[in-house]
Parts: structure tokens; C-alpha cells; sequence
């Protein structure tokens, strides 16, 4: 015979209406009380029947993750992956499972999102990017569902949200290489229809301007997210008749194509070009020379956005949450930025 919600209750000591409260992660049941009742499940073997649970809670438990197209191309870079693993971990505490969906398009990515979200097959969205028009943004705000936004939206500023300062990270990383006498600075930029992307080269201006120094155009490269992006850029750089001494470089990828095509091309780093990348995954460190990267937080970025969707999925919008969620960052110097170039005449 199955045990039931009124066995684990018993056992307990506690009401059926606790129990359900504690398989539904209500806030309002205490932590000590919340592990005597799982407790005795375990000791029970009792497992609750989701189909009915979402029928009378008229959740599902489960949320889904909005991968940016190609999706293919993401699971090469390790960023996504560190940010997934954030996500899932909170939401498995939380007692959340967690279904991944991309489309080819952003079209596909609606219907996608569609699907799930009317289908009541997902209780909120993760959304791991942010664009300047992005119709999957403008689809869950006009239809009320709940979702989170990893980055920033320019359109609806009050939205919610965990991102890094952009602006100042990029400053910062710019600045650590004006510091070691560097005046000719490029900068390897990602898609620019991201925000990330836009915010990132307004703080590597801003360093510019303040130092005095000259933003040239042809020292700017935009790409994807891909080795294969800092590879090309290579192509382009050292075949200016006057180029960089340095880059900052938008993501750890794209630094190990940055360094592959030096290597080939016969250049050494940080003797010939100094750089300075974002993210902070192992292969900034494995790398040779290791890279200097700035940390943002990756798995403490997906972390706070699962327990911040979770936390608005609970309470249904009956208190009031922070909205804007800032994870902090900071530089992480290795070998690909310790060489002082000499000064320019």
C-alpha cells in the first residue's frame, strides 16, 4: 500500500495542509519543521504525485532556461555552462526542475516560449541574454508571465534582472592595462545587438577619454562569442599598419582564438600584446600564457536569477522584491598582462 500525505503527517506531527506547504516550498514554514517533514518522507519512501500536485496548486515546479540561438555554438563556450549549473542548483534546492529550450530564430523562440509558458508546462523563464529588441522580452512583459533576465533591458528598465555593471567592469579592465603604459589599447567587442556588448565598450571609451588616450575605430572588432571570432580579429590587427599593444577582449573564448592566431602569425603575448579578457572560466587560467580575466560571478549570476524567478513564482507579486540584482566582479591578473610596453614618443 502507498503511502500518503496523511502517513508523512502523522509521523510528523504536523497537519496534511504542513506537508503540502513544505512540498510546495512555502516561505512560511520554518526550516527546522520544513526538514522534519522531508525527513520523514525519506524514512517513508513517500513521493508526492506531481500531476496531482499541479492540478490543485496549479504550479508545476518547474522552470524553464531560454538558451540564445545558435544553440549549438553555446555549448562550446564555457560560460553558458557555469551559468546553467547556478541555475539548476538553486532550483533543485528550491525543488524546482529545469527544462532547456532555444529556437533557430527569434521567432521560433517565441513559439518556444509560447508552449511552454501557456501550456502551463513551466511556472517562469530564464532568459541567459539581453538584446536591444528582443521580441521574447516583449512577449512574457506583455502577457504578465513571470521571468528573469540575465543582463539588462533598455526597454523595460524595470524588469527583473541580474546582471554585472558592465560599464565599470569594462573601465576597470581598461584601466589595469593603461597602468602598465599601454596608450594603444583595441578592443575585441561580442554581437552588437547585446547589451553586454554595447555596455562593455561604453566602459572601455569612458577609461580612454578619461586617460587622455585615442578611441580609434579600426582598433574596435566586433564577433560572436567564439574562438573562432578572436582568431579573424587577429587577422585584422596585425595587419594595421599601426596596432595595438593591447585588448581587452570580451569573453575567455575568444581570447584562446586571439591567442592561437598570434601564435600563428608569429607573435607572443604578453611580450608583443598584452590582453585582458572577461568571465574568468578554467581555460583563462589553463591557457598558455594564462589569460588575465575579469571574474563576474558566472555561477552566482544563474544562482540569484533561478532564486529570484522562484521567489516571484511564489508570491504571485503579494510583496515587493528587489528587481535589479548586481553581481560583483573583479580582475584576475595572470601572465597575459605583466609585460609595461615602452612608452610612445
Amino acid at each position: 500500500m502507498s503511502v500518503t500525505i496523511k502517513d508523512v503527517a502523522k509521523r510528523a506531527g504536523v497537519s496534511p495542509s504542513t506537508v503540502s506547504r513544505v512540498l510546495s516550498n512555502n516561505s512560511r514554514i520554518s526550516r527546522e519543521t520544513s526538514q522534519k517533514v522531508r525527513d520523514v518522507m525519506e524514512e517513508l519512501g513517500y513521493h508526492p504525485n506531481m500531476t496531482a500536485k499541479s492540478l490543485v496548486s496549479k504550479t508545476t515546479s518547474s522552470i524553464c532556461v531560454i538558451l540564445p540561438k545558435p544553440a549549438e555554438e553555446l555549448f562550446l563556450n564555457l560560460f553558458f555552462m557555469e551559468l546553467i549549473r547556478g541555475i539548476v542548483t538553486q532550483a533543485n534546492r528550491s525543488g524546482y526542475d529545469v527544462l532547456i529550450s532555444s529556437g533557430g530564430s527569434e521567432k521560433e523562440e517565441v513559439e518556444a516560449v509560447s508552449r511552454l509558458l501557456n501550456g502551463k508546462r513551466v511556472d517562469g523563464a530564464i532568459l541567459l541574454y539581453s538584446r536591444k529588441e528582443d521580441p521574447v522580452v516583449d512577449f512574457l512583459q506583455q502577457n504578465g508571465h513571470p521571468f528573469v533576465l540575465i543582463g539588462r533591458s533598455e526597454k523595460y528598465p524595470d524588469i527583473l534582472s541580474v546582471d554585472n555593471d558592465n560599464i565599470q567592469a569594462a573601465y576597470d579592465a581598461t584601466k589595469h592595462l593603461i597602468s602598465l603604459g599601454h596608450q594603444r589599447i583595441g578592443f575585441v567587442s561580442g554581437p552588437p545587438n547585446h547589451i553586454v556588448s554595447r555596455d562593455r565598450l561604453k566602459g572601455y571609451t569612458n577609461a580612454l577619454k578619461e586617460a587622455g588616450l585615442e578611441m580609434r575605430k579600426d582598433w574596435i572588432v566586433e564577433g560572436e562569442f567564439l574562438q573562432e571570432s578572436g582568431y579573424r580579429a587577429m587577422s585584422f590587427f596585425m595587419n594595421l599598419p599601426e596596432r595595438p599593444t593591447a585588448l581587452v577582449v570580451m569573453d575567455d573564448l575568444v581570447s584562446l582564438g586571439v591567442l592561437r592566431g598570434l601564435h600563428e602569425l608569429g607573435y607572443r603575448v604578453p611580450d608583443d600584446l598584452c590582453i585582458v579578457s572577461f568571465n574568468n572560466i578554467s581555460i583563462a587560467e589553463l591557457s598558455t600564457p594564462p589569460i588575465s580575466s575579469m571574474d563576474i560571478g558566472i555561477y552566482n549570476l544563474g544562482y540569484t536569477a533561478a532564486q529570484a524567478l522562484i521567489q516571484s513564482i511564489q508570491h504571485d507579486g503579494d510583496r515587493q522584491f528587489q528587481k535589479r540584482h548586481i553581481i560583483p566582479h573583479r580582475l584576475v591578473i595572470r601572465e597575459s598582462s605583466i609585460f609595461t610596453p615602452p612608452k610612445s614618443s
